[in-house]
């Protein structure tokens, strides 16, 4: 099967969130290859999904920076609003050979996309001063292939870090807690019936895959569900129970919240687990909350968290590959990565940068920042997107109550088997 239309038949599902090189290759190379003879302009798309208007600021900012040090390079930025229906669209224009020349991806998507042979890989085009070490290990290894290839560089991540309240935390007499024990002790006390709760829970895979397997077991075993793992259900019964026997956590849209920073921000959870994203938004939404962050608390003495990260891939049917790289190594170099991630908005995924703009000690990002170097990314195998729907449909209904925790990941993983096993 060809990899176009390997490529068609992948299932599409909605994307979770979200140095200047001289390049390489002789003149034979870059004329091939789209940089052009010397006076020429070469035009080079590049296709992401839109952010708020700082984002798209930070983006054009960085694009103008590289376009006045590449002269003979102009970008085309192509944004696609609809982050949802983002993947849909670059599957469809690469099937149809009309493909951007440089475009982000998940690493929830990257597995799937890379086997289709779509991407071009990268390795050749890295020399000595891009400094691949400088990336957080996790972060890099998300966009590897099986052949051990890198087909992309992540240009921004967040991971999850636990906020607390600390006025909630001062008047309940309570420490922010260290270990997950801790935190659901601290969350009965923090409790007032349902007006507050002591944690906000999401009850979905994306924030809970490093919690299930930290007794031991495993969500995907050979790219099938595994989750109804004795061991995985222990690791999660904790959750559940923290909802229904201890009446100390509650979901978002029971407390008429649309996600965890709401929910915490309206001060109805006194803790929540959340990402990067949520601190410019608690600062411009409430702006008077006095909170703080830390790291996810331990489980069995062992550090854990999420890992969210986008990286940009070059078209593998680019024919302007040296312009093509040029960009990438720019945008995830120091220098435009140190552009694009000055305000906050996104972490950069290079050490060298996040210490370089003091993120590694900030008060509220520090957490964050920590968490990069053992964090589990967002992404496992080609079917983590069956897998996920199938364990999130049945994983709520254990959380409300209806049903038996391992009953419901037990049918779960049955049906997320049968769909995989029919593709």
């Amino acid at each position: 099967m060809s990899p176009k239309k390997w490529l068609a038949t992948i299932g599409v599902t909605s994307v979770f969130f979200g140095s200047l090189l001289a390049g390489c290759g002789g003149e034979n190379a870059e004329k091939k290859d789209g940089e052009g003879k010397q006076g020429e302009k070469v035009e080079v798309t590049l296709a992401g999904w839109g952010g708020n208007p700082t984002e798209q600021k930070l983006l054009q900012q960085t694009l103008d920076d590289f376009e006045a040090k590449h002269p003979n390079i102009d970008v085309k930025l192509e944004v696609i609003s609809e982050q949802a229906q983002y993947m849909d669209v670059i599957k469809t224009r690469l099937i149809g050979g009309e493909g951007p020349d440089v475009f982000y991806l998940d690493a929830f998507e990257a597995p799937a996309l890379i086997e289709t042979g779509v991407l071009e890989p990268l390795d050749e085009y890295v020399t000595d001063d891009f400094d691949i070490d400088d990336f957080e290990k996790p972060l890099l290894d998300a966009f590897k292939g099986k052949d051990g290839k890198i087909y992309g560089f992540p240009k921004d991540y967040s991971t999850l870090a636990l906020l607390y309240n600390k006025k909630m935390f001062k008047e309940a007499g309570v420490e922010v807690p260290k270990t997950w024990d801790e935190l659901r002790e601290v969350a009965k006390k923090l409790t007032k019936g349902t007006e507050v709760y002591g944690l906000g829970v999401n009850p979905e895979l994306a924030r809970l895959y490093h919690i299930a397997e930290s007794k031991g077991g495993k969500v995907v075993t050979n790219n099938k569900a595994s989750f109804a793992d004795p061991k995985v259900v222990e690791a999660l019964q904790p959750i559940v129970d923290m909802h229904l026997k201890d009446k100390s956590a509650a979901q978002p849209n029971e407390v008429g919240a649309g996600w965890g920073g709401e929910m915490f921000g309206q001060g109805k959870a006194a803790m929540v687990i959340e990402g990067n994203w949520a601190i410019p938004f608690l600062q411009d939404t409430f702006p008077n909350l006095e909170y703080g962050t830390a790291e996810v608390p331990t489980i069995d003495g062992k550090k854990a968290t999420m890992a969210y990260t986008v990286a940009y891939v070059m078209n593998k049917d680019s024919n302007k590959k040296e312009a093509a790289w040029k960009l990438i190594s720019y945008l995830t170099g120091k220098e435009g990565m140190k552009t694009w991630t000055s305000k906050g908005y996104a972490l950069p995924t290079r050490k060298s940068v996040a210490a370089e703009l003091g993120y590694d000690k900030d008060e509220l990002r520090a957490p964050l920042v920590a968490g990069a170097s053992y964090a589990t990314v967002w992404q496992q195998g080609t079917n983590l997107p069956i897998i996920v729907n199938n364990f999130n449909n049945q994983f709520v209904s254990a959380f409300l109550g209806e049903r038996p925790l391992a009953k419901a990941l037990e049918e779960a993983q049955e049906t997320a088997n049968k769909e995989i096993e029919s593709k």
